[in-house]
């Protein structure tokens, strides 16, 4: 599905890996069965430039009524995953990739796109970044928010098909189906063999 890279990925690219937490893991109360399956992946893309690889954290409020309108809503429905009901541990990275940080960074978020947290768009001006390689979860959530807001800051995107997991499968392949069919103009879809393949570092420039 999709169209595969158009070309190199350069140096200043970064690698932007969206909320792989235990909240989201097995267990959690959000769980995404897909995510270990995909958990590999994700460590392979970091391990190639770990420098230039972001974690971004979903943070919860403490309670639901510390959020307005729909986000009141859904927290109102799902008090357990409040901060003042939810055990903070869930909110950890995965082991897998919390032992990159450093040099990864870590990006707190409130919000489904990664660009809701006022850290990102400094870091990724900090390291200089013209591509972002998206990972994490959820498929047809946080990471969909997140290339919408991407191609709207005129970054190239390439999304890591098999580094992407959804709690629903039917949402996880409509939104990949969507970004072959309608973003394919802005939005590059591949396994990340290729994206490894086509990925020149700065130590390999």
């Amino acid at each position: 599905m999709g169209q595969g890279l158009r070309g190199a990925i350069g140096p200043r690219a970064a690698h932007l890996c969206v909320d792989m937490q235990h909240l989201f893991g097995p267990g959690g109360p959000w769980p995404a069965p897909w995510a270990p399956r995909i958990l590999p992946v994700i460590v392979e893309l970091t391990g190639r430039a770990p420098a230039r690889s972001l974690f971004t954290r979903f943070i919860p409020p403490h309670t639901a009524e510390a959020l307005p309108g729909s986000w009141r809503q859904l927290y109102s429905k799902w008090r357990e995953v409040t901060r003042q009901e939810l055990a903070p541990e869930l909110l950890d990275l995965v082991p897998e990739l919390r032992r990159f940080t450093p040099p990864a960074r870590l990006i707190d978020k409130t919000r489904y796109s990664a660009f809701s947290s006022p850290a990102l768009l400094p870091t990724l001006a900090h390291l200089g970044a013209d591509t972002l390689v998206l990972s994490g979860a959820e498929t047809d959530v946080c990471i969909l928010a997140t290339l919408f807001d991407a191609v709207d800051y005129g970054y190239r995107v390439v999304v890591a098909r098999d580094a992407v997991c959804s709690s629903s499968d039917a949402g996880h392949d409509a939104v990949l189906a969507m970004l072959s069919q309608r973003l394919s103009a802005q939005v590059e879809v591949a396994d990340a063999e290729e994206i490894l393949s086509a990925w020149r570092t700065a130590d390999a420039a």
